[in-house]
């Protein structure tokens, strides 16, 4: 080969599954949205891996490190191409019912103790009638009122 064929190599990454293992992707996999179908003319890069974006979800997660720091040959894509495909998978909501899966799962198993349940303020809604409007802060438009 000559020219610039001659520079085209593929290289295969094997990348390990103890981020995502088999039995969770298993679970997982059929939750998530199907991806848009490629253009025919300029169809651009594959999209990665639905696995791949997980583990470098997991990855942040685990390593508590920015999103720019998600090392591709670890996951298997970088840290951008997971955060985005998370942003879809969010919008699409993958993780409400993910937790209804796994929940099931607990319970048949006889694994789910409501005893070392957590109500956190982020999944239960809050009950009507919080702060009066005196007491709330102002997030009015215009100026507050001098108080000098």
């Amino acid at each position: 080969m000559t020219g610039a064929h001659s520079r085209l190599h593929c290289r295969v990454v094997r990348v390990p599954d103890d981020l995502v293992p088999d039995g969770l992707w298993e679970r997982i996999a059929p939750l998530l949205p199907p991806r848009p179908s490629r253009r025919h003319r300029y169809p651009g890069r594959l999209p990665a891996d639905g696995r791949a974006a997980l583990r470098g979800s997991v990855y942040v997660l685990r390593k508590n490190v920015s999103w720019r720091y998600v090392p591709a040959e670890r996951t298997g894509c970088s840290g951008v191409t997971a955060w985005q495909r998370l942003r879809d998978w969010t919008e699409a909501d993958v993780w409400p019912r993910l937790r209804e899966v796994l929940l099931a799962e607990l319970r048949k198993a006889g694994l789910l103790a409501r005893d070392d349940a957590a109500i956190d303020g982020s999944h239960i809604s809050a009950l009507k009638g919080g702060l009066t409007p005196d007491l709330r802060r102002s997030t009015a438009r215009g100026r507050a009122a001098g108080t000098t």
